[in-house]
């Protein structure tokens, strides 16, 4: 037991708490720099200053080890470790450079017509009817056909890969409910998907191709590549979706900020940045101490898992002037919601893309946007997540 640190009797895994995280997030806050959670035996981070270095120092706290609740010092984990979220410089320098030129922003660019073309179809289809689902009808739709295709893979199944992605980053999280029920759904698709992620299935000129030229350059083996191609596809669909959701909650229950988007799209971007501080989708992540550390004063002993509360820290008021208030012209760039440091998302360039042009083909269209009924939430261990988003459009 910890001497002198708080230690609070907090699940962030419980349903208690995935019902109101702002809630926990604020007493984690109040609690202290760094905290002790007793149902985990694990150090906790929910201020922005001790979250940031925490994500910023590979050195004293690695990813290797795992970046959820297993400690692969102790453990085995279910698959082979990701090369990128789930290793350390120097071994990750190679991993990173490689995915980065395959995500880069030249690169990515080249699929803005046609991801401009799917959103343009779907706000007309949207806003033609009036009624939606921001989830299913809008988010979802456009990421399941953009993506993949931008990858490489098949489009038509887009439902595949969100049920395999659902499992990844459920199992981030412990051996309960959400990550059975998601293992159950996803790994009977376990040898499609990396069937699917091999060079050959995929299209020339897509994200997944560009990956696998490493090989062809000498960067990378046959298998390496596969593991990159395989842990971006997994990475690459439910975040961004519960991105634009949030985003398009936040702007339909704040009538004056939706009006200032539909006035000027090219706020989009702004608007996005704001709604992933404010309802960030990765909600926490874990690192481990590679030694004796101290942090803001605490003594954590080595090979101990530290769990940063990312959605927490990016509503510090230690931060964040006036955190709880939404506003689109804020400037949110600085937030942590796509990491920081050697492990900040590599493929955030990517998303904010797909979102940017979704929302900007929205606003144009639709002149009003509020809501139709009460949004219903996803139960992740992981994410924060919208199942349902009823949405009414006006033009």
């Amino acid at each position: 037991m910890p001497i002198d640190v708080p230690v609070l009797d907090i699940d962030p895994f419980d349903e208690r708490f995935r019902s109101d995280p702002d809630a926990f997030h604020e007493r984690l806050r109040a609690a202290g720099p760094v905290v002790f959670l007793e149902p985990y035996r694990a150090w906790a981070v929910a201020r922005y200053a001790e979250v940031h270095e925490v994500l910023r120092d590979h050195e004293r706290f690695c990813s290797a080890a795992g970046v959820g609740v297993a400690n692969f010092w102790h453990e085995e984990p279910w698959r082979p470790p990701s090369l990128l979220v789930e290793a350390d410089p120097p071994a990750h320098a190679r991993p990173r450079r490689i995915t980065a030129r395959a995500l880069s922003p030249r690169a990515i660019e080249r699929f803005r017509p046609e991801f401009e073309r799917h959103a343009g179809e779907l706000a007309e289809a949207v806003v033609a009817r009036g009624r939606f689902d921001g989830v299913v009808d809008l988010a979802q739709a456009y990421l399941v056909r953009a993506f993949p295709e931008a990858f490489g893979l098949d489009p038509d199944e887009g439902e595949k890969l969100l049920r395999y992605g659902d499992m990844a980053f459920n199992l981030f999280g412990p051996r309960n409910r959400l990550s059975e029920e998601a293992m159950a759904a996803g790994m009977p698709l376990h040898d499609w998907f990396i069937g699917r992620c091999a060079r050959g299935s995929l299209a020339v000129g897509g994200i997944g191709a560009a990956v696998y030229a490493a090989v062809d350059r000498g960067e990378a083996t046959e298998e390496e590549a596969g593991l990159l191609v395989r842990s971006l596809v997994m990475a690459g669909l439910d975040s961004t979706i519960d991105a634009i959701a949030w985003t398009l909650h936040l702007l339909a229950t704040r009538p004056e900020e939706w009006a200032a988007l539909h006035d000027d799209p090219a706020l989009a971007r702004p608007a996005l940045e704001e709604a992933l501080r404010y309802y960030s989708p990765v909600q926490h992540f874990f690192r481990t101490t590679t030694r004796e550390v101290r942090l803001s004063g605490t003594v954590i002993p080595a090979k101990e898992k530290v769990l940063c509360f990312v959605g927490a820290a990016n509503r510090d008021p230690r931060e964040w002037e006036d955190p709880d208030r939404f506003d689109i012209r804020r400037r949110a760039a600085n937030h942590l919601a796509f990491g920081s440091g050697v492990h900040a998302c590599v493929g955030a360039g990517i998303a904010r893309l797909e979102a940017e042009i979704l929302l900007g083909a929205l606003a144009r269209r639709a002149r009003t946007l509020e809501p139709a009924g009460p949004p219903r939430s996803r139960p992740h261990n992981i994410l924060r997540s919208l199942a349902e988003l009823p949405l009414r459009a006006g033009t």
